[in-house]
């Protein structure tokens, strides 16, 4: 028996745009999906695609167990955590010897077959390494890591990602002369902000400029709106929306002392909030219980 776990993400920067292969920043946060593997005789199948393709991928059959912090479809990568992990355990429990490289590269084909060609490197990257990388077309780099401080909403309002990519990519081919021009402002906010990461109102004031432009490309909520604006309002440096739109959740980056007034604020708005921060290690071994 073997378990792995590994971290969440949120999008800081740049969703929606890195499809496009414009740069992007993502970072794994504290909240983690935890697989256990066995090796058994009677093997069951899961209900999720993700996991088929886990044990399709590597070649054996076993049964698992998981234990999720994140929730799913919310636009904080617990699919890539869920497949990442499942990877590992298995990795582990049959000793079948890859690195960690090998497990970054098999999740991100499985996320890519089950979401139809539609997935990008960035979840699985950084659930598999943790900290924050920086995503510029077919690179990926870990960036040196800040201790920032978080408050994430989940607006309880379902979304699907394939559509919202969809809809993206309709409204580029409809109006090409105001989405590109929109998609490398995205760019150039990305560009500027991986120099302000050690400062958070500076960072602040990016994010909420990557929100607008997001407005723009038409992934807004009204439900995620009320959440971004309570929490500057609660003294949140910037906010914005984080995955891809639509429903799911947003993010915030507070002050310290003022983390779980903008949380309660959050909660204030019929949402769940999170106070959450980064997680450097990525994906890791648990021990047994």
């Amino acid at each position: 028996m073997a378990t792995w776990s590994a971290p969440g993400k949120v999008f800081l920067f740049g969703e929606h745009a890195v499809v496009y292969g414009k740069p992007g920043i993502a970072m794994a946060i504290k909240p983690r999906v935890y697989v256990t593997v066995r090796n058994t005789k009677r093997p069951q199948r899961a209900k999720s695609p993700y996991i088929d393709g886990c044990f399709e991928t590597l070649g054996v059959m076993g049964s698992v167990y998981i234990n999720s912090q994140i929730p799913s479809s919310s636009g904080l990568g617990s699919s890539a955590a869920v497949t990442v992990a499942t990877l590992s355990a298995i990795n582990d429990e049959f000793s079948l010897h890859k690195t960690r490289e090998d497990i970054a590269n098999m999740a991100f084909e499985i996320e890519k077959t089950v979401q139809k060609g539609r997935a990008s490197p960035t979840d699985t990257t950084v659930s598999t390494y943790g900290g924050i990388v920086f995503i510029s077309g077919g690179s990926r780099r870990r960036l040196p890591p800040q201790n920032m401080h978080l408050v994430i909403g989940d607006s309880l309002v379902s979304h699907s990602t394939s559509k919202m990519v969809e809809q993206v990519a309709e409204l580029k081919k409809k109006h090409p002369e105001i989405i590109d021009p929109v998609l490398d402002a995205i760019e150039g906010v990305s560009l500027s902000a991986i120099h302000h990461l050690g400062n958070p109102r500076e960072l602040g004031r990016y994010m909420n400029m990557n929100n607008s432009l997001l407005e723009v490309l038409g992934v807004g909520h009204p439900q995620l709106s009320r959440l971004i604006l309570a929490a500057r309002s609660a003294g949140a440096f910037g906010a914005k929306i984080t995955g891809a739109g639509g429903g799911g959740c947003m993010v915030a980056l507070c002050p310290k002392q003022l983390k779980h007034r903008v949380a309660g604020a959050i909660e204030a708005s019929e949402a769940r909030a999170l106070v959450t921060g980064i997680d450097t290690e990525g994906v890791r071994k648990e021990k047994n219980v």
